[in-house]
């Protein structure tokens, strides 16, 4: 089971970045808490009869958002400034993490949802507990007119059948609708929340953004960016890659904010996770801290950090 699991994972990769040209790479977060702001555990959450340390502790992988969580996690649990609990975290992005754990060439993810296709085998072969909650939400240039769309319009948009700006109150120009590529979470997210099995117009390359980062810079660009439209994660947009040329709409009159993804109002919320393998040893480092991020202790510091934890 585990080898064909691998390889629907590495198919499924493989399918969804063919014929991608771009190829940005998400850099390392400029901007994260300090080393201070960690919240100290107690008691230290581990198995009766050890402790934490750098040797022992998982090794961890996930998702591009979850790269400020994970630093904070591990200076948290080994009480380590900042800075050196950043060198414990190498996150290959949500698809390749799963295919990781897959591998057993990680033991922890602290990773979005993704692929359908992916998540239909991993629930067979992973542990996953919803830890918190993040947001789709949709981006624009600072200069665009329009503050609020509706889900239909959105899907309209994607679809093919609104090409305008003008169609929907905004000023005349071509609609450059950005996507993500296929192996992103928010890509993952924006199927499965917005635009379902609804047949999306063929975007080409160059509107198909394989980073965070990339999506961001793409709609804050002078050139397009005022006809441009995207998508990514509210946690990214807000606190990792926060630009001023680049503005979040509210859908149907509700705007994306940590009240509203807490309480379901914003229409597009969607839960990020801890995974680990079935076979983790319950006795172990890995279990431990797979605990720790589902109490109440992970919860202060996830909020502590601007994410929104999920309540008990």
């Amino acid at each position: 089971m585990k080898k064909l699991l691998t390889l629907v994972l590495a198919l499924a990769l493989t399918l969804s970045i063919a014929g991608c040209n771009n190829t940005t790479v998400d850099p390392v977060p400029s901007a994260t808490p300090s080393a201070e702001s960690t919240v100290s555990p107690s008691p230290t959450p581990t198995p009766e009869g050890f402790e934490l340390t750098a040797e022992n502790f998982p090794r961890l992988d996930g998702s591009t958002a979850t790269i400020p969580l994970a630093e904070a996690v591990v200076a948290t649990l080994l009480g380590i400034p900042r800075a050196e609990a950043a060198e414990f975290i190498n996150f290959s992005t949500t698809t390749y993490a799963y295919q990781n754990l897959m591998r057993e060439e990680t033991d922890l993810l602290i990773v979005y949802e993704g692929l359908k296709e992916t998540m239909d085998y991993v629930r067979d072969e992973f542990i996953l507990a919803p830890i918190g909650r993040d947001a789709l939400v949709f981006l624009v240039n600072a200069e665009n007119p329009i503050d609020d769309i509706t889900e239909e319009q959105l899907i309209a948009i994607y679809r093919g059948e609104i090409t305008n700006w003008n169609q929907i109150g905004g000023s005349d120009g071509e609609i450059i609708p950005y996507q993500r590529d296929e192996s992103s979470g928010s890509q993952s997210m924006f199927r499965k929340l917005v635009v379902g099995a609804a047949e999306l117009v063929e975007a080409p390359a160059g509107l198909v953004i394989s980073g965070m980062y990339g999506l961001v810079e793409a709609i804050a660009n002078y050139d397009n960016g005022p006809r441009a439209i995207g998508y990514n994660v509210f946690y990214y947009v807000t606190q990792m890659k926060d630009d001023e040329n680049v503005k979040m709409l509210s859908i149907g009159g509700v705007m994306p904010s940590s009240e509203t993804i807490a309480s379901g109002a914003y229409p597009y919320c969607n839960d990020f996770f801890a995974v680990i393998r079935k076979d983790t040893p319950l006795e172990s480092s890995t279990y431990a801290v797979f605990n720790w991020l589902q109490g109440a202790q992970a919860r202060d510091l996830m909020s502590h950090e601007h994410y929104v934890p999920l309540l008990p």
